[in-house]
């Protein structure tokens, strides 16, 4: 069960909930870190999410159905872009209680294993939604956001381990299905070593089809290794991971393997 992404989801939910009433007009206005998107419409991404867990629209068998994930995040934040401030801030902090409560819903019995499809993203289990909302807001809130990377400062909580180590499972979790070329680079297994709050070691297998994330290093000749928090930014591509990666051993396999890595 993904308890521990829970308990993470619910305190990001809390501080972001913070920053959001907090946020002045200049601020709401303001280009987010997300290319493309301001505040307001990160703060709308945020907030449509917690409204389709509470309150699942109804589908349209008339309209076009998104085929990927990010088509999908772009539809829900569109359909917004001409709210105001105090619409898009009333979504978010008036869903943000229910839709923790359908996550710890997904945690029970009978529903926690249930396959989840996620369009391009791939299927997983019910019960590990909870980890993807965490490490989503993390990476909105606490990168894209939040000062130094975004253009809001507000005195938040740091990084912590409980928080983070769920954010990074779910990166560890998702990368075989949303990052398939790296299982056709991956000839041999890859150690990962991130250090600090949410860090670990990991060892990145070659699998039948997909590739096999295990924890621990074993077996590798060659290891990377960042911090955590470095890592939900170069995984992500928001930065090159160049810019903070290490390698110890075969540097043109890692870096064959690094350039495919990214994880939405």
């Amino acid at each position: 069960m993904s308890t521990a992404g829970l308990v993470a989801s619910k305190k990001l939910a809390e501080r972001y909930a913070d920053v959001v009433r907090s946020l002045t007009a200049a601020e709401w206005d303001a280009p987010s870190r997300c290319a493309g998107w301001s505040v307001k419409d990160l703060v709308a991404h945020t907030g449509s999410n917690f409204k389709v867990m509470v309150d699942p629209p109804a589908e349209d068998p008339g309209a076009p159905t998104p085929s990927t994930a990010e088509e999908m995040q772009e539809l829900l934040v569109a359909q917004r872009r001409d709210w105001t401030s105090i619409q898009v801030a009333d979504e978010f902090l008036s869903n943000a209680d229910g839709a923790m409560g359908v996550l710890e819903m997904m945690q029970q019995d009978g529903v926690a294993s249930t396959p989840m499809t996620m369009t391009d993203l791939g299927t997983y289990q019910s019960h590990q939604l909870s980890d993807a909302f965490a490490f989503d807001m993390w990476c909105h809130m606490y990168v894209d956001l939040l000062a130094p990377e975004g253009p809001v400062t507000r005195p938040v909580a740091e990084a912590d381990n409980e928080v983070l180590s769920a954010a990074i499972g779910w990166m560890w979790d998702g990368l075989p299905q949303m990052c398939k070329p790296v299982s056709s680079v991956l000839d041999r297994p890859l150690g990962v070593r991130l250090s600090g709050p949410g860090g670990g070691e990991w060892t990145l297998r070659p699998g039948s089809d997909l590739l096999v994330v295990e924890t621990g290093i074993a077996d590798a000749d060659t290891v990377i290794a960042s911090t955590a928090t470095s890592f939900v930014m170069w995984g992500t591509t928001r930065t090159p991971w160049r810019d903070h990666v290490s390698i110890d051993g075969d540097s043109d396999f890692a870096a064959t393997v690094l350039d495919t890595v990214n994880i939405v």
